[in-house]
């Protein structure tokens, strides 16, 4: 069983997750609260596997919360749940120690998916929050050693993003709705365009780049 804490300062929508997951056998909802405050406080009581936690919240935000939590529970896993998509909020939450980010209105499967991935120590990324900040990451690169910025086509960003969320070029293909060797075709391009060595460079690269600046 997953137990988990939510913080979020809109009440309904607390009320609407603990509804959906009231009859779940995999996730149990132990405790909510409003405010950042109130979270490190419970979190510290009720020491759950996993905190969900909304970034703007009263008295003290998320990213101030989930500092505290992992500073004093480290074995607990934390995902931010939030409206905000902008690279510098990503970070933020990723450098106090979240290992999981989901926008509010990418759905409750999403989120069900999300759950069980951070409470299992692994990380979890929603794909439009990947997308958006790797195009930063990217167009905010410069190469090593030159003033020449490293310049990826949107596809090739796209393509970059799926690697980092574990696909193979069969399933990108499939997601993308192009050929697989278009898919390899771009693949050999990023690596050359990234001055990278193999495919496996490749992926680790794209998985740094989720949190990496």
């Amino acid at each position: 069983m997953i137990t988990v804490i939510m913080a979020e300062d809109h009440q309904m929508l607390i009320d609407g997750v603990k509804s959906f997951f009231e009859y779940n056998d995999e996730i149990n909802i132990i405790g909510s609260v409003n405010n950042g405050d109130e979270l490190v406080k419970l979190v510290s009581l009720k020491q759950p596997k996993l905190v969900i936690t909304d970034i703007r919240m009263p008295i003290m935000d998320g990213i101030q919360a989930t500092k505290i939590i992992k500073q004093k529970l480290p074995h607990i896993n934390i995902l931010a749940m939030t409206m905000f998509d902008q690279p510098e909020a990503i970070k933020q939450m990723l450098d106090a120690g979240a290992t999981g980010y989901i926008l509010k209105n990418s759905g409750i499967k999403m989120l069900s998916k999300a759950i069980v991935a951070v409470a299992n120590g692994q990380t979890f990324f929603d794909p439009n929050v990947a997308f958006n900040f790797m195009n930063n990451y990217i167009e905010n690169q410069v190469t090593i050693g030159t003033s020449n910025k490293i310049i990826l086509s949107n596809r090739e960003k796209e393509i970059l993003n799926l690697i980092a969320n574990g696909k193979t070029s069969k399933e990108i293909s499939e997601t993308l709705f192009i050929a697989k060797t278009t898919v390899d075709t771009h693949r050999k391009n990023i690596i050359r365009k990234l001055d990278l060595s193999s495919g496996n460079e490749l992926v680790k690269y794209a998985i740094d780049m989720k949190y990496k600046f």
